[in-house]
């Protein structure tokens, strides 16, 4: 065995077995792989990758990351849900036996918009009780995390992008890291399960940055983790910037499962996009989640372009599929 790998497997996740073990390729990757997979299935003995739906509820964003296409758009191409089209929706996947669904929606933290999401949800579990909603909607006040938690939200997620404070203050301009890192905090505080993570393959981006964040990670209350490999928004201000590379987020999201074994992981849309087969080599580097994209209406699916109008937006089929080369199970709808 490799004597990083050693070094892992025994919790020694000082900042040279990172980068050793980020840079790993051929043999060296599968054995890292391995590794991430004997910890999720020891600590997951089920072997269920929990299935999620995700809708996009909103496309208005606050906020002009150099990185996301969403800010690109005229505000024709603006759209918000009424909470009676969400709880339309979620009747529609509820039918198909969905238990977990997934709000996403640009940066909005006013406060008619965080009262139209809890509302939302609060007109949804009154019908469908049975359903658990996650949120993804950016940075939200004290206040405004209370509000959602009340309202029936059980989980929510913030990623912090980059660990990064001049790398992160460069993507998103006039933002601040330690900001958001409070806004993670603050989810936790409000009885929130959390997740969080990074980016990888930003401009100007190291493999440093990337042990960084990792250990960054691993210090956070988290229920969740994820990382998403950088894809260039079409029309974004980094639109000619060269793609994150695929095996390195890999090894990325393996080293996340090593560090935080009891966190569910999802194989994220974007690893299909900067590979074919990428969504499988996610579950084979240790991920154990999976997010179907049947939530939001066919009209409005290309007006959130969080990198270009043709991202790829897993089906069922796909899903079902990978997961059972994988050799794992998806989750009883």
């Amino acid at each position: 065995m490799y004597e990083w790998l050693n070094a892992l497997s025994r919790g020694d996740f000082d900042r040279q077995q990172l980068l050793a073990a980020l840079g790993a390729r051929g043999p060296a990757q599968e054995a890292l792989f391995g590794l991430a997979r004997s910890l999720r299935d020891q600590n997951f003995p089920h072997r269920s990758v929990e299935t999620r739906s995700v809708v996009e509820i909103s496309n208005f964003c606050s906020r002009g990351c150099l990185y996301c296409a969403i800010g690109c758009l005229p505000q024709s191409e603006h759209f918000t849900l009424t909470p009676d089209e969400f709880v339309e929706i979620v009747g529609l996947l509820h039918a198909r036996g969905r238990k977990h669904i997934l709000l996403q929606s640009g940066e909005n933290n006013s406060e008619e918009w965080v009262e139209n999401v809890g509302v939302s949800v609060e007109k949804a579990l009154q019908v469908y009780p049975d359903l658990d909603f996650i949120i993804n909607l950016g940075v939200l006040t004290p206040t405004q995390c209370l509000r959602l938690r009340r309202a029936g939200i059980s989980r929510a997620i913030l990623k912090f992008e980059t660990s990064n404070a001049r790398l992160y203050a460069d993507m998103k301009p006039g933002d601040q890291l330690d900001v958001r890192l409070q806004a993670i905090r603050d989810l936790v505080a409000a009885g929130f399960g959390t997740g969080s993570g990074n980016i990888v393959g930003l401009p100007g981006q190291t493999l440093d940055d990337l042990a960084g964040d990792l250990t960054l990670l691993h210090t956070l209350p988290l229920t969740m983790a994820s990382s998403t490999v950088f894809i260039p928004g079409r029309g974004s201000a980094l639109q000619d910037a060269s793609a994150g590379e695929l095996h390195t987020t890999l090894n990325y999201m393996a080293l996340m499962r090593i560090m935080n074994p009891k966190v569910l992981i999802p194989t994220t849309s974007s690893l299909e996009k900067a590979g074919p087969g990428g969504q499988l080599l996610g579950l084979m580097a240790g991920a154990n989640t999976v997010t179907i994209h049947d939530g939001t209406p066919r009209e409005l699916k290309e007006k959130y372009p969080i990198y270009s109008k043709d991202r790829f937006m897993p089906s069922e089929e796909h899903i079902r599929r990978i997961v059972l080369d994988a050799g794992l199970v998806m989750e009883e709808f």
